[in-house]
């Protein structure tokens, strides 16, 4: 048996789709690019989608939307994967590391407590899914002329106070990675209602071009494109734009399947009293993009030890969400922040993905029950 952490929906629509655009003769940034930013604005309420090639190049060009550069100090979680704070670095401006709270996201008070007179934005990450709160986040930022960027990464098919995840702020990024709820093999999505960013979005993900090749395609005339400002090759294909947009019309069942499988996880780990089990605000639709398991001091085994142990099971597990200030490109900031490192060693993530079978369900669930509870397990020592 081999369960893995997780298994992108695909299915022949997807396939068709792909066949066919590549069988159209247009295969880069295209009309199919359109037609799925115009389907994905129209999902998450906003008035504008901006197709890009992953959400690190979102979350660059949004900062750079900000006019944030060298000298400004952007607030985010290392608790979050390291695509967040390399894109702060991209534009020249200094991270600053913030805590985190029990449902891994940025904890209130000390993001207050971390604004200087120098920091002019932060990133509000929805880790693994789970919305972070918007609106008391959005008051801080507003009262202090500070510009607040949403990582919703992970957050495709979230929802909080009722409205889908990606119409709450002026910039929010995306991910389609194969990890993700639905994917497009790889790529990433900007959401605004600001037309100002929109326009200048487009330009930048196509090296700073003041008109795009579809229009230039279809020009009967001679156009003559510029430059107006350094941009970057940060475009989506039509190829993974044709998948996204078939993966678009599957998101809320994807959700409500993901949602049935973490509940059975919930109900049936929720008496194992050394494991601290994930939890929904009362404000927010949780889409489990993934299944994290916290494992406290009482555990009979480490988070290491039952990584182990699971594999060996043929059951594939990742490690808690990384903390990025103990990764080699960031330790010069000596930072100290106990909790989101005490959150990022001691928990673990489950597999969890739409075909995942009932059997393989229970599986996980008796494994993870054997060690925790019953201990009829022996660790392997080699």
């Amino acid at each position: 048996m081999k369960i893995p952490i997780a298994i992108p929906y695909l299915g022949k629509e997807e396939a068709q789709s792909a066949y066919d655009t590549i069988l159209s003769g247009w295969v880069t940034q295209g009309p199919r690019v359109e037609k799925f930013e115009e389907d994905f604005a129209n999902y998450v309420g906003s008035k504008y989608a901006v197709a890009v090639s992953s959400c690190t190049s979102a979350l660059h060009l949004s900062l750079i939307c900000k006019n944030i550069g060298p000298g400004d100090e952007v607030i985010c979680p290392s608790m979050s994967f390291i695509a967040t704070v390399n894109a702060i670095k991209y534009v020249g401006a200094t991270p600053v590391f913030a805590e985190v709270g029990n449902d891994y996201n940025l904890e209130i008070s000390d993001f207050t407590d971390r604004i200087t007179k120098n920091t002019k934005a932060m990133i509000l990450v929805h880790q693994i899914g789970n919305p972070g709160d918007i609106d008391a986040f959005q008051q801080i930022c507003n009262n202090k002329n500070i510009a607040l960027i949403e990582d919703a990464a992970c957050a495709v098919g979230s929802s909080y106070k009722g409205e889908k995840i990606g119409s709450h702020s002026e910039l929010v990024c995306f991910s389609f990675h194969p990890r993700k709820v639905i994917t497009t093999g790889d790529g990433g999505m900007i959401t605004t209602n600001n037309k100002d960013y929109y326009e200048r979005l487009i330009r930048l993900r196509q090296h700073g071009m003041t008109i795009n090749d579809r229009d230039r395609h279809s020009s009967k005339k001679i156009v003559i494109e510029g430059y107006d400002e350094v941009g970057y090759n940060y475009r989506m294909t039509d190829i993974q734009a044709a998948i996204g947009i078939q993966q678009l019309k599957k998101v809320d069942w994807i959700v409500e399947e993901r949602r049935k499988i973490a509940k059975k996880y919930i109900v049936a780990l929720s008496d194992i009293n050394c494991i601290q089990l994930p939890s929904e605000p009362e404000h927010s639709i949780y889409n489990y993009q993934s299944f994290s398991i916290y494992i406290d001091a009482t555990s009979p085994v480490n988070r290491n030890e039952l990584m182990q142990y699971l594999l060996e099971k043929g059951i594939s597990s990742r490690r808690g969400i990384m903390t990025s200030h103990r990764e080699q490109a960031y330790e010069y900031m000596e930072v100290s922040l106990p909790f989101s490192e005490d959150q990022s060693d001691n928990s673990i993530i489950l597999p969890l993905y739409v075909t995942m079978a009932s059997s393989d369900i229970n599986y996980v669930i008796d494994n993870l029950r054997a060690l925790l509870v019953e201990k009829t397990v022996k660790l392997s020592t080699s």
